[in-house]
Protein backbone atom coordinates (compact mmCIF):
# COMPACT_ATOMS: atom_id res chain seq x y z
CA UNK A 1 0.00 0.00 0.00
CA UNK A 2 1.27 2.90 -1.14
CA UNK A 3 2.01 6.10 1.65
CA UNK A 4 -0.28 8.68 0.14
CA UNK A 5 -3.38 5.62 0.43
CA UNK A 6 -2.30 5.00 3.79
CA UNK A 7 -2.69 8.28 4.75
CA UNK A 8 -6.40 8.10 3.24
CA UNK A 9 -6.96 5.41 4.89
CA UNK A 10 -5.71 6.30 8.28
CA UNK A 11 -7.84 9.92 7.88
CA UNK A 12 -10.92 8.37 7.35
CA UNK A 13 -10.78 5.71 9.78
CA UNK A 14 -10.26 8.69 12.59
CA UNK A 15 -12.82 10.46 10.92
CA UNK A 16 -14.92 7.56 11.48
CA UNK A 17 -14.11 6.94 15.10
CA UNK A 18 -14.31 10.25 15.93
CA UNK A 19 -18.23 11.20 14.47
CA UNK A 20 -18.91 7.54 16.16
CA UNK A 21 -17.67 8.94 19.44
CA UNK A 22 -19.52 12.01 19.09
CA UNK A 23 -23.13 9.66 18.45
CA UNK A 24 -22.07 7.28 21.68
CA UNK A 25 -22.03 10.80 23.75
CA UNK A 26 -25.42 12.22 22.73
CA UNK A 27 -23.61 14.56 20.13
CA UNK A 28 -23.66 15.15 16.75
CA UNK A 29 -26.88 13.68 14.54
CA UNK A 30 -25.51 15.21 11.08
CA UNK A 31 -22.67 16.87 9.88
CA UNK A 32 -21.60 18.76 6.75
CA UNK A 33 -17.72 18.86 7.66
CA UNK A 34 -15.23 17.25 5.86
CA UNK A 35 -12.42 15.24 7.59
CA UNK A 36 -9.68 17.72 6.86
CA UNK A 37 -11.29 19.65 9.69
CA UNK A 38 -10.11 16.28 11.97
CA UNK A 39 -6.91 18.70 12.05
CA UNK A 40 -8.01 21.15 14.05
CA UNK A 41 -10.09 19.08 15.80
CA UNK A 42 -13.44 20.57 14.71
CA UNK A 43 -15.75 18.83 12.34
CA UNK A 44 -18.71 19.68 13.90
CA UNK A 45 -20.14 22.91 15.33
CA UNK A 46 -21.85 22.07 18.32
CA UNK A 47 -21.71 18.54 20.59
CA UNK A 48 -23.51 17.29 23.12
CA UNK A 49 -20.88 18.00 26.32
CA UNK A 50 -22.78 17.00 29.00
CA UNK A 51 -25.98 16.43 31.10
CA UNK A 52 -27.06 17.67 34.59
CA UNK A 53 -29.50 16.44 36.44
CA UNK A 54 -32.21 18.20 37.47
CA UNK A 55 -35.37 18.20 39.45
CA UNK A 56 -38.67 16.11 37.92
CA UNK A 57 -40.53 17.18 35.08
CA UNK A 58 -38.66 20.20 34.53
CA UNK A 59 -39.61 22.31 31.57
CA UNK A 60 -38.43 25.61 31.58
CA UNK A 61 -34.75 27.31 31.43
CA UNK A 62 -33.14 30.44 31.84
CA UNK A 63 -29.65 32.34 32.51
CA UNK A 64 -29.10 35.11 34.74
CA UNK A 65 -25.65 35.81 33.31
CA UNK A 66 -23.94 33.38 35.76
CA UNK A 67 -26.29 31.07 36.61
CA UNK A 68 -29.44 28.52 34.98
CA UNK A 69 -32.36 28.06 36.53
CA UNK A 70 -34.58 25.40 36.00
CA UNK A 71 -38.08 24.68 36.82
CA UNK A 72 -38.95 21.53 38.76
CA UNK A 73 -42.74 21.18 38.06
CA UNK A 74 -43.45 17.81 40.18
CA UNK A 75 -41.42 19.34 43.19
CA UNK A 76 -42.88 22.55 43.29
CA UNK A 77 -39.23 24.50 43.18
CA UNK A 78 -36.47 25.92 40.82
CA UNK A 79 -33.02 24.71 40.97
CA UNK A 80 -30.06 27.41 40.47
CA UNK A 81 -27.18 25.74 38.90
CA UNK A 82 -23.41 27.42 38.00
CA UNK A 83 -23.54 27.63 34.53
CA UNK A 84 -19.67 27.03 34.09
CA UNK A 85 -19.62 23.73 35.58
CA UNK A 86 -23.14 22.79 35.90
CA UNK A 87 -22.43 22.85 39.99
CA UNK A 88 -26.29 22.89 41.94
CA UNK A 89 -26.08 26.34 44.16
CA UNK A 90 -29.57 25.90 45.53
CA UNK A 91 -33.34 24.86 45.29
CA UNK A 92 -35.80 27.09 46.23
CA UNK A 93 -39.26 26.24 46.52
CA UNK A 94 -42.33 28.22 44.91
CA UNK A 95 -45.48 27.94 43.80
CA UNK A 96 -47.83 24.48 42.12
CA UNK A 97 -46.26 23.28 39.03
CA UNK A 98 -43.73 25.99 38.12
CA UNK A 99 -43.00 26.65 34.31
CA UNK A 100 -42.33 29.70 32.69
CA UNK A 101 -39.21 32.06 33.76
CA UNK A 102 -37.89 35.36 33.50
CA UNK A 103 -34.77 37.60 34.85
CA UNK A 104 -34.84 40.83 35.10
CA UNK A 105 -31.46 41.92 35.98
CA UNK A 106 -31.48 41.51 39.42
CA UNK A 107 -34.37 38.51 40.25
CA UNK A 108 -35.89 35.71 38.88
CA UNK A 109 -39.45 35.22 38.13
CA UNK A 110 -41.34 32.01 38.07
CA UNK A 111 -44.67 31.13 36.81
CA UNK A 112 -46.77 29.09 39.08
CA UNK A 113 -49.22 27.48 36.34
CA UNK A 114 -51.54 25.48 39.22
CA UNK A 115 -51.57 28.22 41.90
CA UNK A 116 -52.21 31.27 39.31
CA UNK A 117 -49.27 33.27 40.53
CA UNK A 118 -45.74 34.03 40.24
CA UNK A 119 -42.65 33.95 42.60
CA UNK A 120 -40.29 36.38 42.56
CA UNK A 121 -36.92 35.30 43.74
CA UNK A 122 -33.85 37.36 44.29
CA UNK A 123 -30.93 35.68 41.90
CA UNK A 124 -28.20 36.03 44.76
CA UNK A 125 -29.55 33.39 46.85
CA UNK A 126 -33.16 32.81 46.08
CA UNK A 127 -34.82 34.05 48.63
CA UNK A 128 -38.74 34.53 47.73
CA UNK A 129 -39.03 38.42 47.49
CA UNK A 130 -43.23 37.75 46.81
CA UNK A 131 -45.78 35.79 44.84
CA UNK A 132 -48.17 37.35 42.92
CA UNK A 133 -51.66 36.77 41.27
CA UNK A 134 -52.15 36.61 37.83
CA UNK A 135 -54.53 35.05 35.19
CA UNK A 136 -55.43 31.10 34.60
CA UNK A 137 -52.45 29.10 34.00
CA UNK A 138 -49.74 31.88 33.57
CA UNK A 139 -46.53 29.79 31.88
CA UNK A 140 -44.38 32.03 29.68
CA UNK A 141 -42.89 35.25 31.36
CA UNK A 142 -40.96 38.12 29.58
CA UNK A 143 -39.25 41.32 31.07
CA UNK A 144 -39.31 44.56 29.36
CA UNK A 145 -36.80 46.76 31.31
CA UNK A 146 -39.31 47.89 33.78
CA UNK A 147 -42.38 45.25 33.85
CA UNK A 148 -43.16 41.22 34.26
CA UNK A 149 -45.40 40.10 31.32
CA UNK A 150 -47.12 36.70 32.16
CA UNK A 151 -48.81 34.81 29.56
CA UNK A 152 -51.75 33.07 30.90
CA UNK A 153 -52.34 29.29 29.52
CA UNK A 154 -55.59 28.81 30.27
CA UNK A 155 -57.26 32.50 29.48
CA UNK A 156 -56.96 34.36 26.71
CA UNK A 157 -55.12 37.64 27.79
CA UNK A 158 -51.35 38.70 29.34
CA UNK A 159 -51.15 40.22 32.79
CA UNK A 160 -48.30 43.07 33.23
CA UNK A 161 -46.53 43.44 36.56
CA UNK A 162 -44.68 45.69 38.04
CA UNK A 163 -41.30 44.65 38.47
CA UNK A 164 -40.12 46.52 41.34
CA UNK A 165 -43.28 45.58 43.06
CA UNK A 166 -45.55 42.95 41.54
CA UNK A 167 -48.32 45.45 41.08
CA UNK A 168 -50.85 44.44 38.53
CA UNK A 169 -50.71 47.37 36.08
CA UNK A 170 -53.24 45.80 33.00
CA UNK A 171 -54.47 42.55 31.87
CA UNK A 172 -54.67 42.37 27.98
CA UNK A 173 -56.74 40.61 25.41
CA UNK A 174 -54.87 38.51 22.56
CA UNK A 175 -55.82 34.93 21.35
CA UNK A 176 -56.41 31.58 22.68
CA UNK A 177 -54.21 29.49 25.03
CA UNK A 178 -50.94 32.23 24.94
CA UNK A 179 -48.30 30.57 26.48
CA UNK A 180 -45.28 32.31 25.42
CA UNK A 181 -43.78 35.88 25.26
CA UNK A 182 -41.37 37.98 23.85
CA UNK A 183 -39.96 41.68 24.17
CA UNK A 184 -38.56 43.47 21.07
CA UNK A 185 -37.37 46.74 23.18
CA UNK A 186 -40.83 48.45 22.16
CA UNK A 187 -43.71 45.07 21.49
CA UNK A 188 -44.28 42.51 23.00
CA UNK A 189 -45.12 39.29 21.34
CA UNK A 190 -47.43 36.71 21.74
CA UNK A 191 -47.90 33.06 20.97
CA UNK A 192 -51.43 31.79 20.93
CA UNK A 193 -51.36 28.26 21.12
CA UNK A 194 -54.74 26.96 20.43
CA UNK A 195 -55.82 30.31 18.02
CA UNK A 196 -52.39 29.33 15.72
CA UNK A 197 -51.47 32.90 15.93
CA UNK A 198 -48.93 35.37 17.25
CA UNK A 199 -50.32 38.48 18.95
CA UNK A 200 -48.43 42.10 18.74
CA UNK A 201 -48.89 44.39 22.05
CA UNK A 202 -47.32 47.92 22.19
CA UNK A 203 -45.12 47.70 25.63
CA UNK A 204 -46.34 51.03 26.83
CA UNK A 205 -50.43 50.71 26.57
CA UNK A 206 -50.72 47.21 25.89
CA UNK A 207 -52.64 48.31 22.77
CA UNK A 208 -53.07 45.53 20.22
CA UNK A 209 -50.86 46.40 17.27
CA UNK A 210 -51.56 43.40 15.18
CA UNK A 211 -52.56 39.34 15.24
CA UNK A 212 -50.43 37.34 13.01
CA UNK A 213 -51.26 33.73 11.47
CA UNK A 214 -48.46 31.06 11.65
CA UNK A 215 -48.25 27.15 11.78
CA UNK A 216 -50.30 25.04 13.97
CA UNK A 217 -49.84 25.11 17.67
CA UNK A 218 -47.02 27.97 18.21
CA UNK A 219 -45.17 27.96 21.41
CA UNK A 220 -41.65 29.22 22.10
CA UNK A 221 -41.03 32.56 20.74
CA UNK A 222 -37.78 35.06 20.41
CA UNK A 223 -36.64 37.97 18.91
CA UNK A 224 -33.39 38.12 17.13
CA UNK A 225 -33.10 41.65 16.91
CA UNK A 226 -34.47 42.16 13.49
CA UNK A 227 -37.20 39.32 13.36
CA UNK A 228 -39.65 37.43 15.55
CA UNK A 229 -39.36 33.55 15.67
CA UNK A 230 -41.71 31.34 16.61
CA UNK A 231 -41.55 27.29 16.83
CA UNK A 232 -44.58 25.76 15.64
CA UNK A 233 -44.91 22.25 17.27
CA UNK A 234 -48.01 20.71 14.90
CA UNK A 235 -46.38 21.77 11.62
CA UNK A 236 -43.44 20.97 12.56
CA UNK A 237 -41.37 24.05 11.61
CA UNK A 238 -40.27 27.28 12.89
CA UNK A 239 -42.16 31.02 11.48
CA UNK A 240 -39.51 34.25 10.73
CA UNK A 241 -41.79 37.48 11.52
CA UNK A 242 -40.80 40.54 10.28
CA UNK A 243 -40.93 42.76 14.22
CA UNK A 244 -41.93 45.66 12.01
CA UNK A 245 -45.29 44.80 10.85
CA UNK A 246 -45.39 41.05 11.37
CA UNK A 247 -45.25 39.79 7.81
CA UNK A 248 -43.59 36.05 7.38
CA UNK A 249 -40.17 36.51 6.46
CA UNK A 250 -39.96 32.37 6.20
CA UNK A 251 -41.20 29.25 7.28
CA UNK A 252 -38.49 26.72 7.60
CA UNK A 253 -38.97 23.42 8.55
CA UNK A 254 -37.27 21.41 11.98
CA UNK A 255 -37.61 18.24 13.53
CA UNK A 256 -40.70 16.81 14.89
CA UNK A 257 -42.89 18.62 17.66
CA UNK A 258 -40.37 21.71 17.79
CA UNK A 259 -41.17 23.36 21.32
CA UNK A 260 -38.58 25.91 22.57
CA UNK A 261 -36.44 28.53 20.49
CA UNK A 262 -33.39 30.65 21.54
CA UNK A 263 -31.24 32.99 19.56
CA UNK A 264 -27.50 33.10 20.28
CA UNK A 265 -26.41 36.52 18.61
CA UNK A 266 -26.05 34.90 14.97
CA UNK A 267 -28.19 31.91 14.90
CA UNK A 268 -31.45 30.31 15.83
CA UNK A 269 -31.84 27.25 17.82
CA UNK A 270 -35.41 25.15 17.86
CA UNK A 271 -35.78 22.19 20.35
CA UNK A 272 -38.10 19.79 18.84
CA UNK A 273 -39.21 17.63 21.79
CA UNK A 274 -40.38 14.22 19.66
CA UNK A 275 -36.76 14.16 18.24
CA UNK A 276 -35.15 14.47 21.24
CA UNK A 277 -32.67 16.85 18.96
CA UNK A 278 -32.04 20.56 18.47
CA UNK A 279 -31.58 22.21 15.20
CA UNK A 280 -29.13 25.17 14.31
CA UNK A 281 -30.41 27.78 11.38
CA UNK A 282 -28.35 30.76 10.40
CA UNK A 283 -30.73 33.62 11.10
CA UNK A 284 -30.08 35.19 8.53
CA UNK A 285 -31.78 33.18 5.73
CA UNK A 286 -32.79 30.15 8.15
CA UNK A 287 -30.22 27.71 6.79
CA UNK A 288 -29.77 24.31 8.56
CA UNK A 289 -26.38 24.43 9.53
CA UNK A 290 -26.20 21.21 12.22
CA UNK A 291 -29.16 18.64 14.16
CA UNK A 292 -28.01 18.05 17.47
CA UNK A 293 -28.65 15.04 20.22
CA UNK A 294 -29.80 15.69 23.69
CA UNK A 295 -32.14 13.82 26.04
CA UNK A 296 -35.52 12.78 26.02
CA UNK A 297 -38.61 15.12 25.95
CA UNK A 298 -36.47 18.41 25.24
CA UNK A 299 -39.01 21.41 25.32
CA UNK A 300 -36.81 24.54 26.22
CA UNK A 301 -33.52 26.48 25.60
CA UNK A 302 -31.56 28.78 26.73
CA UNK A 303 -28.56 30.79 25.42
CA UNK A 304 -25.60 31.34 28.36
CA UNK A 305 -23.09 33.18 25.74
CA UNK A 306 -21.25 30.67 25.20
CA UNK A 307 -23.40 27.64 25.09
CA UNK A 308 -26.58 26.57 24.63
CA UNK A 309 -28.72 24.86 27.03
CA UNK A 310 -31.60 22.79 27.14
CA UNK A 311 -34.57 21.16 29.48
CA UNK A 312 -35.38 17.61 28.76
CA UNK A 313 -38.46 17.15 30.32
CA UNK A 314 -39.17 13.25 30.12
CA UNK A 315 -35.39 12.32 31.91
CA UNK A 316 -35.59 15.42 34.42
CA UNK A 317 -31.81 16.85 33.15
CA UNK A 318 -30.38 19.45 31.02
CA UNK A 319 -28.04 19.33 28.34
CA UNK A 320 -25.58 21.82 27.72
CA UNK A 321 -24.17 22.34 24.12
Amino acid sequence: MSRVLRTIVLTTVVFILALLQSFAQGGVVNSTKNAQQIAVLHWYGANHTTTFSVGGFAMGIAYDGANIWVPSETNSSVMKLRANDGALLGTFTVGNYPDGLAYDGANMWVANANDNTVTKLRGSDGTALGTFNTGSSPSGLAFDGENIWVANSGATYVTKLRASDGTVIGNYLVGQSPTHIAFDGTNIWVSNTTSNTVTRLLGSTGATLGTFNVGGNPRAIVFDGASIWVACSLSNNVYKLNASNGSVQGKYTVGSTPYGVTFDGANIWVVSSANGTVTKLASSNGAILGTYAVGSGPEEAAFDGTYIWVVNVNDSTVSKL
